[in-house]
């Protein structure tokens, strides 16, 4: 039996202002026509199908677009649980519609674990895969709050209730399995933090955990389990336990900091209950760069760029020793009548100078982004009569921002 695992899709998206439904488009494009040519039988999405609880009508016509797609082909199976970024009732909302295509939806642990465990049938009507289909296990729905819990007793509960309940589903599965002719496969879902799982920086991941015991052990999970099919972190990995348990990672570059690395999806053959985990590369449908350095090396990069015919998105870091207060006017005239865009541009040199001199080791996480454009004037000598334009025409911008990804969502 073929199985491909994916998540983190994070359908709507944007990236410094730009829209990507595009890249979403192409992605589940290739998607199903990778479905078909290895002639898969289930595909399992372990959860941030959408990037927010309120997708655009455009983003829901991408997902529902492809469950359609599916319906007829060889995949016979859909398997989708939610992650946090999605909405369990708005995911829930067309259930029952979904699964007469067979796409069993999970938007929320249901009333009983039993419920969570799917038993996926061949076209001869036989049990040929057990699947726990645990979604995004939130603190409302594994334990109960007392007055006075500390933060450590708080994610020990939690940590208890999400072990309890892939207990519980894992012992259901096992009966399951029991009760079939030959002992097939149970893989469960999960859209959680492991122990040791790599994050990288702007992911939105590493930010909900610094500082948090929020991560799960490998004990958590019972030892029934032939696969875990697990998402929430970004990059692909395997977990580090005798389970075998994969994180497939976004199959998107969804930030620059993700620019450099390979996506993947997950193509998992069982033979019985032995599970043969391969990746299958993802296109890049838009290419992201991060360029840091000082002038030399950025403008030599884009100049490459520029000479192979790139249509990039990049973000500039300039860690050079000159202030070059010119910096996105260079820029712009580098990349003129090209079809690099940048989209961002980080001049760390203003913001070490901006913070130079200042007392007890300040770092740019200290302020907020008025102290931050406050400090940049100062740096520039700007004065009086100029400043007061400068600080009106920054509120603005801000303002307008905020109001662009208020609508985006």
């Amino acid at each position: 039996m073929k199985i491909v695992h994916t998540s983190d899709w994070h359908i709507g998206r944007t990236l410094y202002g730009r829209k990507r439904y595009e890249e979403f488009e192409a992605f589940l494009e290739w998607l199903a026509d990778l479905l078909v040519r290895e002639h898969v039988d289930a595909l399992l999405v372990a959860g941030d199908v959408f990037d927010n609880s309120t997708p655009t009508n455009r983003a829901q016509g991408l997902y529902y677009r492809f469950l359609r797609r599916l319906a007829g082909s060889s995949c016979r199976h859909v398997v989708i649980t939610a992650g946090n970024h999605d909405s369990p009732s708005f995911l829930n909302a067309p259930k029952e519609l979904l699964r007469c295509l067979n796409v069993h939806v999970a938007g929320c642990i249901a009333d009983s674990p039993a419920d969570d465990v799917l038993v996926l049938r061949n076209a001869a009507d036989e049990p040929e895969l057990i699947v726990c289909a645990v979604p995004y296990l939130r603190d409302r729905d594994i334990r109960t709050t007392e007055a006075g819990e500390g933060s450590d007793e708080k994610e020990v509960k939690m940590q208890q209730g999400i072990q309890r309940h892939y207990q519980a589903a894992g012992e259901i599965a096992e009966r399951h399995r029991a009760a079939t002719v030959s002992s097939i496969p149970i893989v469960a879902m999960g859209h959680l933090f492991t122990a040791g799982g790599l994050t990288v920086d702007g992911d939105g991941v590493r930010e909900l955990y610094v500082g948090s015991l929020a991560h799960v052990g490998m004990e958590t999970f019972p030892e029934c389990i032939d696969y875990l099919a697990l998402g929430h972190l970004h990059v692909a990995q395997q977990t580090r336990s005798s389970i075998l348990g994969r994180y497939s990672g976004s199959p998107l570059a969804l930030g620059f900091s993700e620019a450099a690395q390979e996506k993947c999806v997950l193509l998992v053959e069982f033979t019985g209950r032995r599970p043969a985990v391969s990746e299958i590369a993802v296109p890049c449908f838009q290419a992201l760069e991060r360029i840091r350095g000082d002038w030399p090396t950025i403008a030599g990069r884009l100049a490459a760029l520029k000479a192979c015919g790139s249509k990039a998105w990049v973000e500039i870091v300039y860690e050079g020793d000159e202030i070059a207060g010119d910096l996105r006017e260079r820029l712009d005239e580098t990349t003129a009548e090209t079809g690099i865009e940048i989209l961002r541009v980080r001049n760390d040199r203003v913001l070490e100078l901006a913070l130079s001199g200042e007392s007890g080791g300040e770092t740019l996480e200290d302020l907020d982004i008025n102290e931050v454009f406050g400090r940049c004037l100062d740096a520039y000598n700007v004065t009086d009569e100029q400043r007061g334009p400068l600080l009106s025409a920054y509120a603005e911008t801000v303002a307008a921002l905020d109001a662009d990804d208020t609508n985006a969502e």
